[in-house]
Order: structure tokens, then sequence, then C-alpha cells
């Protein structure tokens, strides 16, 4: 093999980047010093090789790797803007503005004048009471949107955060597998089915928020996924360990003993159960589509 002087430079240039890139590339070569020069020798059929790969990374290694990972970030998708997100998903943030305009008008629970306007019953403040309009009478009046209006009613900023929050990561992942048609569907199924459970184990009280359409959302996703496997509804598992433990939490009443609040956990159950229910049917067809 006759080797021949590829590169002639000065003491002061670094050579060990480069040096460590013809190692990794497998280049037989050497390294000499002569005088205030340090020569570079490679086999004489590698000249033109050597010579252009030092005239595009001079410094080795780190130069590849950080052109490598430039051109990996280009080629990557650039994830949605919000903006386009909630263009794609327009039941999901309708659902949320909904919920934040509610908010506004109700003063986030304090105002009760505006919040009987979505209560699931009708009612009159006289002193220091509340009193309710009967179901059968407030349907009969043709108030059929207080069965799924409760939904839009949260009392304090935090409530209608974490409600929000979660509805956006649920309802999203179902919109845009599914569609916007039947995450509305699901959820007004869920708060009917959530809203009615409550009344019925509560009795006549006031009560609101999307946490029944978020359990009813966590057991479709949960069970569709589990029959018809979909990376779109693909959950860690520590999110429903977490949203499990906490209907268990809020169902020994430690909630409302430490002063955060009475928890509607007959809407929590109800939404779930419905939920499962449903993501049973949905996965249960869509395997069944899968496997025709």
């Amino acid at each position: 093999m006759n080797v021949i002087e590829v590169l002639r430079l000065p003491l002061a240039v670094d050579l060990s980047g480069f040096v460590h890139l013809l190692r990794r590339l497998q280049v037989p070569h050497r390294v000499s010093e002569e005088g205030e020069e340090q020569v570079l020798w490679a086999p004489e059929t590698l000249l033109g090789e050597v010579r252009e790969l030092y005239q595009r990374y001079p410094d080795g290694n780190d130069q590849i790797e950080r052109a490598a990972e430039a051109q990996a970030q280009a080629n990557q998708p650039q994830r949605p803007s919000l903006a386009e997100q909630a263009r794609a998903c327009k039941v999901t943030a309708a659902v949320l503005l909904l919920s934040v305009v509610v908010a506004g008008l109700t003063g986030l629970g304090d105002n009760l004048s505006t919040i009987r306007w979505f209560t699931f019953l009708d009612f009159r403040v006289q002193g220091d009471y509340i009193y309710f309009t009967s179901l059968a009478q407030g349907l009969a009046n043709g108030q059929w949107w207080r069965l799924v209006s409760p939904m839009l009613l949260h009392f304090g900023v935090l409530h209608l955060a974490m409600n929000g929050l979660w509805y956006w990561e649920l309802g999203k992942r179902i919109e845009l597998r599914q569609g916007p048609w039947l995450l509305l569907s699901l959820t007004l199924l869920f708060s009917l089915v959530s809203n009615l459970a409550q009344h019925f184990a509560g009795g006549a009280s006031l009560f609101g928020g999307l946490s029944g359409v978020l359990y009813g959302l966590l057991g479709y996703v949960w069970l569709y996924q589990w029959l018809a496997p979909n990376p779109h509804y693909s959950l860690p598992k520590g999110v429903l360990v977490m949203m499990l433990i906490w209907l268990v939490v809020c169902l020994t009443g430690l909630v409302g003993q430490l002063g955060f609040g009475q928890i509607a956990n007959a809407a929590h159950v109800g939404g779930l159960l419905i939920g499962c229910l449903t993501g049973l049917l949905g996965g249960g067809l869509a395997r069944r589509k899968l496997s025709a």
C-alpha cells in the first residue's frame, strides 16, 4: 500500500476530531510532525476522498453529528400549532369555548341568577334556601337542554382548568380518529347519563362540570383501545391508574372532608360505566371489521 502525504497543516490546527472521524470510518492513516507542521498520511488510492472529507468536516465527528441532527430535524414533521389543532378538532374546541363563556357568565359559580340557566333543575332562591323544581316539571316546560347543560358549569378556576385540559386531551383523540359527530354524540350521551346518575343518587342539588363526560371518554378510549388497538387511543398506563385512583379517593369522601367541596361521585361513576359500555361496543365493532 503506497502511503502519501494528504494534508500539511500548522501544529496549531486541531486534527483530533478529524482523526477520530477517520478511525470511525476505518480509513488507514497516520499523523507525523515536521518542524512547525503536522502531516496527515493516507493511502494514495484514498487521496481525493480524504481531502474532500476534510474540506467538508474539518472538525470531524461533532460536525457530522450536528449536520445529521439538523437534517433529522428538517425531515421531522412540524407539530401543528394550537390554532391548527383547534381548527382540526372543532367540537373539542367548541365545548371548551362554551365552558369558558359559561364560566364568565356565571362568575365561576358565584352568580346564582345566571347559574340557574344551566343547572339540571331550575330553582329559585328565597332567603337562605334554594327551592328546586322537579325534573318532570322542567321537561314539561320544554327545558330539555338542562339534561346536558350542567357539563358547562364549573365552580372555580382549578375546576375549569383541570376539566378543560383533560377534555382537550381525550376529546381531540376521538375527534381526529372517528370524527366530530361521534365526539359530539358521546359528549352529549355521557353528560346525559352522568347528570341523571347524579340527580337520582344525590337528589335535587347544584352540580356541574365536565368530570362525568371525562370519565366517559376515558372509559371509551380505554376499552376501545383494548379491543381494537389504535395509536390515537394509546394512553400512558399512569393516566388510567391516576384517574381511577382519584375516583376511589373521591368516593371515600376524603376530598370533601379536606374542604375542597363536594364531589359529584355518582356522575363520575355513571360516566365511567356508560363510557366503558360504549367503548366495548365501538371497539368490538372495529375489531370485527378488521378481522372480516
